[in-house]
């Protein structure tokens, strides 16, 4: 799933930007503040992208813009009424990697999210994911605990990144059953996710609360 950070002091536009392209793979955080958009880059989660309004309450999302790209490489889109050529300019300059002026399409501004999240994975070299003595590196197909190489399923395999390329977010069993099984088969017996998480556990010697944690009533949770 793309965790995706919107920071609009306009309540109307950010909760129907999140109605309006709202889907299985986009989860949306929502801020009406630069300071509680600092709050939520502070809490650890690596957003895929994140929609910045220029003017807000508490300062100008240009100096949010700069905090973000001098931290990393999170994508950024401007979401502004400023439609001057000098302001698009210095937010291009800064970094951001597209500059929408308002009022806008919400079809558009879907259509930019896609280019600038294919943009930055072409960029995207290997991730290696590192929790305690694991290793995870899933363009190789790799897992190790320690030195010793953990030979995982197919289905283990997908079940795991699926797990810890959305850290801390609680899947649902249904949401985890329809991205693992996706062969057309109409009917997933739902027990075959329990077995799977039992098998992960086991050859990842997860034992009690580990980092993958078993949400009651809910679903699964990698923590991490």
């Amino acid at each position: 799933m793309k965790k995706i950070l919107v920071v609009e002091d306009d309540r109307g536009l950010r909760e129907g930007i999140e109605l309006a392209l709202r889907r299985d793979d986009f989860v949306f955080f929502l801020c009406e503040s630069m300071e509680k958009a600092r709050e939520e880059l502070k809490a650890g989660d690596d957003f895929d992208l994140i929609l910045l309004d220029i003017n807000l309450p508490d300062g100008s999302g240009y100096d949010l813009l700069k905090e973000v790209k001098s931290s990393g490489d999170t994508p950024v889109i401007i979401l502004t009424a400023n439609d001057l050529e000098m302001d698009e300019v210095r937010g291009l300059t800064l970094g951001a990697e597209d500059y929408i002026t308002k009022p806008f399409s919400l079809m558009v501004l879907r259509a930019r999210i896609d280019k600038a999240m294919k943009n930055t994975k072409d960029r995207e070299k290997k991730s290696v994911y590192r929790f305690d003595d694991l290793l995870f590196s899933f363009e190789e197909m790799l897992v190790k605990k320690g030195e010793e190489e953990v030979i995982l399923s197919k289905t283990e395999l997908k079940l795991l990144q699926l797990l810890v390329e959305n850290k801390n977010i609680v899947l649902s069993r249904e949401t985890l059953i329809d991205r693992i099984w996706t062969d057309g088969a109409e009917y997933v017996d739902e027990n075959a996710l329990s077995v799977a998480v039992g098998r992960l556990r086991s050859k990842l010697k997860e034992k009690g609360e580990g980092h993958l944690q078993t949400v009651y009533g809910k679903g699964y949770v990698w923590k991490g």
